[in-house]
């Protein structure tokens, strides 16, 4: 890891715990003469006015992210195509991604500053909604697309194909593309696999299905995946990460496929993936 001379800081509002934490953070990283740059959240915490959280990561070597997995998504969204460390510390709740505890946090930073921490290299998925031959909106997700009714009580037509091939017309309340990362979130609790996040594939998840053999299917990270929405005008809706979204008309195609990007995401060096499994979905022990 090369020498961190500067780091952002991206945190969740209100907080409680951040409070107390954000004023000591900046004093230990003023004492090793390290520049911060903050959003505005992180700002409030000490009384004086952040910056836009998609102008942080400019110049930064390393980013802390104080929150919860939603606040490390909209870290990785205001990233860009940076591929700047994330340091990424829980504040409370499930945090799947969010490993780093909060009595853990200056030995870690110390680690990190040394450079012995790990680094685990998570592969976004591009996105990109096309009417016609037109490219209306795009985005790099880290989690998942989600593509779902907006009005209730009712199902939607999606005819799905993988690379050439014709997967099938779902009817159901939704359909899920995810990837790895993204395959403990939204996909799991639709009924989706646990993907280890080194394994090169993308999950497609239909939510509630009509037909009840429409099962999570796991396709190569490779393969470009092709959503036809057949629904009248406005009925439909993209969502990205949980977080942005885009209406879909009658014919809109939602086009994913692995991205040429991916977070670097800085883990504790004794925690395996398997340990969070345990931790956070209360997995048995030995």
């Amino acid at each position: 890891m090369p020498i961190i001379k500067t780091v952002g800081i991206i945190s969740k509002p209100n907080a409680p715990a951040a409070h107390g934490l954000v004023p000591r953070l900046l004093e230990w990283l003023d004492q090793r003469g390290i520049e911060v740059r903050m959003d505005e959240p992180t700002g409030a915490y000490v009384g004086v006015t952040g910056m836009a959280r998609d102008s942080v990561p400019e110049r930064c070597d390393l980013i802390i992210v104080l929150g919860g997995d939603g606040t490390l998504l909209s870290a990785a969204r205001a990233m860009g195509r940076r591929e700047v460390p994330l340091f990424p510390v829980n504040l409370g709740g499930l945090g799947f991604l969010t490993a780093i505890s909060v009595d853990d946090v200056f030995p870690e930073l110390e680690r990190a500053l040394r450079g012995e921490h790990r680094i685990a290299r998570r592969r976004k998925m591009h996105v990109e909604v096309m009417r016609g031959e037109t490219v209306l909106a795009a985005y790099d997700a880290l989690n998942d697309a989600v593509i779902n009714k907006i009005s209730i009580a009712r199902m939607i037509d999606l005819d799905t194909y993988v690379d050439a091939q014709f997967v099938c017309a779902y009817k159901a309340d939704g359909l899920i593309i995810s990837t790895p990362t993204g395959s403990t979130a939204y996909s799991l609790s639709a009924g989706g696999p646990i993907i280890f996040p080194a394994v090169p594939a993308l999950c497609i998840t239909p939510i509630c299905p009509h037909m009840l053999t429409n099962r999570p299917l796991l396709v190569p990270d490779t393969s470009v995946i092709r959503v036809i929405s057949r629904d009248s005008d406005e009925t439909v809706n993209l969502t990205i990460d949980g977080q942005v979204s885009t209406p879909l008309r009658q014919n809109d195609t939602v086009v994913c496929h692995s991205s040429h990007y991916a977070l670097h995401l800085i883990r504790p060096p004794r925690q395996m993936f398997f340990d969070v499994l345990r931790q956070k979905l209360k997995w048995g022990e030995r």
